[in-house]
C-alpha cells in the first residue's frame, strides 16, 4: 500500500472496515487491492463484486449486511469525542516496526501523543500474580530505561503490566496495547482508567479495535503481535507456564525481534516460564546492560 492523498480523503471507509467483525488485516489486503485502494466503492459494492473478490458468498453477503448497519458519520464522531485519531498503515506517522510484521493492523487507533513511536521500544510483559522479587526486578531495570528515553510497552494488564507503566511514567513514557476500543467505557481493566489517563498524558493508549469494541477473549490473544511489533524487542518478568506474556514472547519471535528474560527461583511457579525461555535460547537478564548491548548501545 501507498500513501496517497486520496487515501486520507477515504478516512472514514478506512475506520468502517476495521469495525467489521469479518475483516481483519489479511482480508482488508484483498479488499484494499481488488478494488485498487478505492474503499469507497468497496464500501458500496455489491455482494457479487466481493465473490469476485475471493469471498464465499455467505461471507460476502455477511461484510455487505454488516456495512448496512454502521454510520460512518457517527463513527467518526465517537473519534473526536474521545480525542483518538485512526492513523492508517499508509500515513508516514504509523510506526514503522510495526508496519513490517506479517499481519498489522490496517488502522491503529491511538489516544495520546502519535510522536512517541519515533522513540526506540521494548516490551515489558508478566504475571498478573507478581512477587516481591519481581516487583523489585522491574523497578531495577525498568527506572533505568525509561530515564535513557526507552518506550516501555505493555498491555494495562494488573500485575506486571501495571507495573511496567507506572514505573516508566515516573522515569519517562509508555505505550498501552488495549484489547478493545480506547473510549473509557471499553478501557479494561476499568480499574486501571486512572492509569490509563495518566499514560495518555505522556504516552500513548493503542488499539486496533474503533471505540466501542469491547474486550473479548480472542482480542487479549491477537493484541501480543502488536505488544511486540512496536518493539525492538520484549522484555518477560516472571510468568508461569502458561502466562500470556509467553504469548508475547512468542510472537517476538515470529516477528525477528529480540527475547529478554530475567531468571527468578527455580522453586517458584511464576519463575517457571522465563526460566524455560532461558533454556530455549532467550537473553537472560541481569542488568540494562544485557538488553542494550543487544542492540549495540551502551551506558
Amino acid at each position: 500500500m501507498s500513501i496517497t492523498l486520496k487515501n486520507k480523503d477515504l478516512l472514514p471507509f478506512w475506520v468502517g472496515f476495521s469495525c467489521l467483525r469479518h475483516i481483519g488485516p489479511k482480508r482488508f489486503q484483498k479488499i484494499f487491492s481488488f478494488f485498487r485502494g478505492d474503499l469507497e466503492k468497496a464500501w458500496s459494492a455489491p455482494v457479487s463484486e466481493y465473490i469476485s473478490c475471493g469471498f464465499e458468498p455467505k461471507l460476502a453477503s455477511q461484510i455487505c449486511n454488516d456495512q448496512r448497519q454502521i454510520d460512518l458519520g457517527k463513527k467518526m464522531e465517537e473519534l473526536k469525542k474521545n480525542n483518538i485519531e485512526a492513523v492508517i498503515i499508509t500515513d508516514p506517522r504509523y510506526p514503522k516496526l510495526l508496519k513490517q510484521i506479517y499481519d498489522p493492523p490496517f488502522v491503529l487507533y491511538v489516544r495520546g501523543k502519535i510522536e512517541i513511536f519515533s522513540k526506540p521500544c521494548l516490551a515489558v510483559v508478566g504475571t498478573r500474580k507478581h512477587s516481591v522479587y519481581g516487583k523489585k526486578v522491574l523497578e531495577h531495570l525498568v527506572s533505568q530505561l525509561a530515564s535513557l528515553d526507552w518506550i516501555i510497552v505493555s498491555g494495562l494488564a494488573l500485575g506486571i503490566d501495571s507495573l511496567a507503566h507506572q514505573v516508566a511514567l515516573e522515569n519517562g513514557s509508555t505505550i498501552a496495547v488495549i484489547p478493545s476500543g480506547l473510549d473509557d467505557n471499553c478501557i479494561c481493566p476499568s480499574r486501571n482508567l486512572g492509569l490509563a489517563h495518566r499514560i495518555m498524558q505522556n504516552g500513548a493508549l493503542v488499539s486496533e479495535h474503533p471505540p466501542g469494541k469491547p474486550p473479548e477473549r480472542y482480542t487479549f490473544v491477537i493484541r501480543n503481535r502488536i505488544i511486540s511489533g512496536l518493539c525492538l524487542g520484549s522484555l518477560i518478568i516472571e510468568a508461569p507456564e502458561q502466562s500470556g506474556a509467553l504469548l508475547t514472547a512468542s510472537a517476538s519471535l515470529e516477528q525477528n525481534r529480540e527475547v529478554f528474560s530475567v531468571p527468578g527461583d527455580i522453586f517458584s511457579e511464576t519463575s517457571l516460564g522465563t526460566n524455560k525461555l532461558i533454556q530455549q535460547g532467550a537473553k537472560m537478564v541481569t542488568s540494562i546492560s544485557d538488553i542494550l548491548d543487544v542492540f549495540n548501545l551502551g551506558i
